[in-house]
């Protein structure tokens, strides 16, 4: 899948108020060469004006004193008060002949603006668009009085006020991008906060609460935030109490059921040895030919007893709370080295003091280290498996962290995925740990890390357990 690249919330919102300060600006821009462009055709309108009200006021004073050789058209006085750098002031007859002319200077080649400017500036406007007004006596039109200025010095004049905005906009902008950044950056200071929050929310600490925020949307989302995380913690508590009761009561079916299997099916199975033993001395006496027959059936029941006694050990445990964790795990690891036959070597290491574990915590370590083995030994196929339990400290935080490792041939586990593991996810889950499980080429790891101080659920649990075996 495609993946946009990232940019910083800070970054994207200065650029975007840079991208529309830019346009601000070049709409400025534009205001302010609309608004010359209108000012100096407006002021030769009124030159054009002004100009051919003078001539036509010459002419009549020309045509009143009845003087032919009078100077006519003049435009030195109007030229005098009016003329500007590049402004054009002329006469033009009915004919089209240009009878007088002034002009004001151009620009050095020093100043002309580049070409591109000046080929989009002409391009938008007129600079070289001429005034013109007619010049009447008696009701007759004698000529046109002209006024125009150089379409250079207009462009030039642009390219001068483009400049300066541009010059203004290149101090600005860096400033206000500056400012924006470190406003957002304040402003957005907060979000670190809800970043730290949602990270210990990852990691399982339901905990993590948000302090109030002057900003009304970053303290909507805090608001959400701590509701969320109350939500989820009091969901949590409750997943845990439901799992440690399905356990409590996993455990009881598991005790009943060796209870019966004890009662039931390990009387039948001795009173089926014993039988065996009576018609062995019934055939010795009778009928020699029934010895094997008589002797299989005792076997057959010696070792359906030797299997219940495994089935009724892994049913109902020897008693965690008595014995203490670390021997019941010796004991245990010992019975699956009696029971491999040398095929699988099971090993066992201990680091730290387990003696003042709660009974809830130990039992259900212990009901851990025994499906894992059982799953081993069933799908693994390895040769060695080695279990090490131990107790961190980090300052004063003390976890357990037990480990499971075997050497299992390449591509297969230790823990298929099926009730098994579901059972261990459920007890670590109800101890507020966590598991994983990690398949190499070499073997598969088992490892789960939990909180050595039990909750409030667990007391209770262990309490309830003292109960149960008080009674």
């Amino acid at each position: 899948m495609w993946n946009r690249p990232r940019f910083d919330l800070k970054i994207r919102l200065t650029l975007r108020v840079a991208a529309v300060s830019a346009l601000c600006f070049a709409a400025i821009s534009a205001y302010f060469l609309i608004e010359a462009d209108r000012s100096v055709h407006a002021r030769i309108d009124g030159i054009a004006d002004i100009a051919a009200r003078t001539l036509e006021l010459q002419q009549g004073k020309v045509q009143w004193i009845n003087n032919p050789h009078a100077e006519f058209p003049d435009l030195d006085n109007v030229a005098a008060s009016v003329m500007t750098p590049g402004l054009c002031l002329a006469f033009r007859a009915r004919s089209g002949k240009t009878l007088q002319r002034f002009c004001g200077g151009v620009p050095s080649a020093s100043d002309q603006p580049p070409r591109v400017f000046a080929a989009f500036y002409r391009s938008l406007f007129d600079p070289g668009r001429e005034a013109v007004r007619p010049v009447t006596s008696r009701g007759t039109t004698i000529g046109e009085a002209v006024a125009w200025v150089d379409p250079g010095v207009l462009t030039a004049q642009a390219w001068h006020e483009a400049g300066r905005l541009t010059a203004a906009l290149a101090i600005a902008l860096p400033l206000l991008c500056l400012l924006v950044y470190a406003a957002l950056a304040r402003a957005l200071r907060s979000t670190r906060l809800i970043r730290a929050g949602l990270e210990r929310i990852a990691a399982n600490d339901l905990t993590a609460r948000l302090p109030p925020f002057d900003l009304a949307e970053l303290s909507a989302v805090g608001d959400v935030f701590n509701h969320l995380a109350e939500s989820l913690q009091t969901a949590l508590a409750e997943r845990s109490e439901l799992t440690r009761k399905l356990i409590a009561l996993q455990d009881e079916e598991r005790r009943h059921l060796a209870r019966e299997l004890h009662d039931e099916f390990g009387q039948s199975l001795a009173a089926i040895r014993a039988l065996a033993a009576s018609a062995r001395q019934t055939a010795v006496e009778d009928c020699p030919a029934l010895l094997s027959e008589c002797d299989g059936i005792a076997r057959t029941a010696a070792d359906m007893m030797e299997r219940l006694r495994g089935a009724l050990f892994r049913l109902r445990p020897p008693d965690v709370d008595e014995l203490g964790l670390v021997a019941s795990l010796e004991g245990l690891v010992t019975g699956w080295n009696g029971r491999s036959r040398g095929h699988t070597r099971f090993e066992i290491g201990f680091a730290g003091a387990f003696e003042h574990l709660p009974a809830a915590v130990s039992a259900d370590l212990y009901r851990i280290v025994q499906e894992a083995l059982t799953n081993v030994a069933k799908h693994a196929g390895a040769t060695g498996v080695a279990v090490q339990l131990a107790m961190r400290e980090a300052g004063a935080t003390k976890t357990i962290e037990l480990t499971v490792a075997d050497d299992g041939r390449p591509g297969d586990a230790s823990v298929k995925p099926g009730m098994g593991l579901l059972g261990m996810r459920e007890r670590v889950a109800a101890l507020g740990g966590r598991l994983t499980l990690d398949g190499r080429d070499d073997g598969t790891t088992l490892r789960v890390v939990i909180p050595a101080d039990p909750g409030p659920s667990l007391e209770m649990a262990s309490h309830d357990l003292a109960l149960e075996r008080a009674a």
